[in-house]
């Protein structure tokens, strides 16, 4: 997902970037003003709460705002992103805006500014006040809305600047011109972005065999807490050992275990594109860790898939594993086996519902051959980050 704040004094040509960005990132366009109308227009509570203030000559406050922000991206979590325009305006809006994308489980990429000096300003919308028959386009009215840019508007940036998301890009230079200097930023973004990825499924869904082929397609670091987990067991660790009691016994590792192991295994993996993991999350208690350990990179889930195979289908694949070398201690009996499944069914689908209401989970039928479902998820892949590559 790629999220940007667009700024410029009136005059600089934001209307023409804006159309740019959203057509070449498909992004949804966050206008407040636009969205404001919107509310007002369509008689929903939010509007009606508006609309009273306003009726008694108020500003609507940074309370409805947020809400009528929220709900908009909420509704539209198909998009490649979105484009703020006329939000943040103040310092305060910047911090509503950062906890809004964190309750998201996002973040802002970068805010652009497009500068030009006053006096252009005031000569560009001169020029338009003679064609647009705009009311607003004289010099007096150009002048205080320039004034109460400047006045508002510094405190947003130095807010960004302090955070490293500030870019600021000459608009005196031709609108090809500034529109390549805009895209060159977000492509700067892009290369830094990670590309996580989480796979969901039961135990023989083949999640694990489909996250190291991904891994290898697409340059990612496989984060698999069996492998993991594995390695311990089979360096006969005192801690390998308590792990290897618990798998017999058919449980779930402890976070007091997991955790660390994954935590390092993050921290040592330099100049990697992103992560797909396999086996965690595993509960809604590890759901937030991964978001808290991936918020200390800047960072968050940018792709979920849950492999979807019939419960028989999944006995039948456990069983068969059980008689080779890639056997789980849970593959030795049928009971077992139920066991393992029951436990993911208890645990692991209420963090997929859970995530449901913050991503756009995309559900692969894992009955077909490895490489028919490889070449299912790779599209949805690629589909998803065409335009961030």
């Amino acid at each position: 997902m790629l999220n940007i704040a667009l700024f410029g004094p009136p005059g600089a040509g934001k209307g023409t970037q804006s159309e740019f960005l959203i057509k070449k990132y498909k992004l949804f366009y966050i206008s407040t003003g636009d969205l404001l109308r919107d509310e007002l227009a369509a008689g929903t509570k939010l509007g009606k709460q508006a609309r009273d203030i306003i009726a008694e000559g108020g500003l609507v406050s940074d309370e409805i705002i947020v809400q009528i922000i929220e709900k908009n991206i909420k509704s539209n979590s198909d998009a490649n992103g979105f484009l703020f325009d006329g939000f943040p305006r103040t310092y305060i809006q910047a911090y509503i805006l950062e906890g809004l994308m964190i309750k998201l489980n996002s973040n802002l990429d970068c805010l652009i500014s497009i500068e030009v000096p006053e006096k252009e300003s005031i000569k560009r919308l001169l020029n338009r006040g003679k064609t647009s028959g705009r009311s607003d386009d004289n010099e007096t009215v150009i002048r205080k809305r320039l004034k109460e840019y400047k006045e508002k508007t510094l405190p947003v940036l130095n807010f960004y600047k302090e955070r490293n998301m500030y870019y600021a890009v000459n608009g005196m230079q031709s609108i090809p011109e500034v529109t390549e200097s805009v895209e060159k930023i977000i492509n700067e973004r892009l290369s830094k972005k990670l590309l996580n990825i989480v796979m969901f499924g039961h135990p023989g869904s083949g999640r694990g065999s489909l996250g190291k082929a991904l891994a290898k397609k697409y340059d990612l670091e496989f984060v698999a807490t069996g492998a993991m987990l594995d390695e311990e067991i089979k360096n006969d660790s005192e801690l390998g050992r308590k792990i290897k009691q618990l798998y017999e016994s058919g449980q779930l590792v402890p976070d007091e275990i997991v955790i660390p192991l994954i935590e390092k295994k993050l921290q040592n993996s330099k100049d990697v594109r992103g992560f797909i993991f396999k086996g965690f999350p595993r509960t809604l208690v590890q759901s937030y860790i991964l978001d808290g350990l991936l918020k200390k990179y800047d960072s968050y889930i940018a792709k979920i898939f849950d492999i979807k195979v019939d419960t028989l289908e999944l006995i039948r694949r456990l069983d068969k594993r059980s008689k080779t070398d890639e056997a789980m201690p849970y593959d030795s009996s049928t009971e077992k086996i139920v066991k393992r499944l029951q436990e993911h069914e208890d645990k692991t689908v209420p963090v997929i519902e859970k995530y449901k209401e913050t991503h756009d989970i995309t559900e692969i039928d894992g009955t077909p051959t490895f490489d028919t479902v490889l070449r299912t998820i790779s599209k949805e892949i690629e589909n998803s980050f065409k335009n961030m590559k």
